[in-house]
């Protein structure tokens, strides 16, 4: 029955678009999200779940690479175009090259099947936590050269000119801006933008960086404000502007 979308009527958490053609994974998905209290939404294949997300507009995404009718990474640039919405990649592809595709594109997470539910729900959190409102305590505006990062609204100008930056891009840039002039091990960055679990997983880091750097620096390729600690980290340079 491909192209098929089910709603939950469940209210009051987060919406869930679950796009996975595999039944079995979806009944479980179904059942375990709803249980935590999320509202979960699922289609069975790309171009339902495409208007699915357009009818509904979910917090979050969990994608399947491998649909009947389109491969997910298409699903993802898709969605990149219009929203920042967050995606975690659910797959059997547990390659590093297709692990930093997705994450090129504009994923925001992978998780290799089979997974285990708290592993899940441990991602998911970090996602949301991600389109959250800063805290109201944060400092409004942080200003390095022709860059400013306006924390009260979440926006990002370069030159005076907008950039738009996913979650996830959001929060690395804001973790750097906390530690000017400091270096910063891959591991700190890590762990403080998304969780302690991901310690060791460089690839996720250096994949952001890169995009981070197309975003916001003049010349990507001799930044101005992420500079490369070789075998270490980074440091957020200020005041080279």
């Amino acid at each position: 029955m491909t192209g098929s979308v089910q709603a939950d009527a469940r209210r009051g958490g987060a919406r869930i678009l679950v796009i996975e053609d595999e039944p079995g994974i979806v009944r479980a998905l179904k059942a375990n999200l709803s249980a935590h209290g999320f509202q979960v939404e699922t289609a069975d294949a790309g171009r339902a779940g495409l208007k699915a997300y357009k009818r509904r507009r979910p917090d979050l995404i969990l994608l399947d690479l491998g649909l009947p009718d389109m491969d997910g990474k298409d699903i993802v640039g898709m969605v990149r175009i219009e929203a920042a919405t967050p995606i975690i990649i659910l797959s059997v592809r547990g390659g590093e090259r297709e692990k930093v595709e997705a994450l090129d594109l504009g994923a925001d997470d992978y998780l290799t099947k089979p997974f285990g539910v708290d592993e899940l729900l441990a991602r998911i959190r970090v996602a949301l936590r991600h389109t959250a409102s800063p805290d109201s305590g944060a400092e409004p505006v942080f200003k390095n050269g022709e860059l400013e990062i306006d924390v009260a609204q979440r926006i990002v100008r370069v030159a005076g000119s907008e950039v738009h930056l996913s979650p996830t891009e959001y929060e690395l840039l804001r973790a750097f801006a906390s530690q000017p002039d400091k270096l910063i091990t891959d591991s700190m960055l890590l762990r403080r933008v998304w969780g302690p679990e991901y310690g060791d997983e460089a690839h996720y880091l250096h994949v952001y960086v890169a995009r981070l750097r197309k975003k916001i620096e003049p010349d990507p390729q001799a930044p101005r404000y992420i500079i490369t600690e070789p075998g270490v980290g980074y440091r957020f340079v200020t005041n080279r502007g």
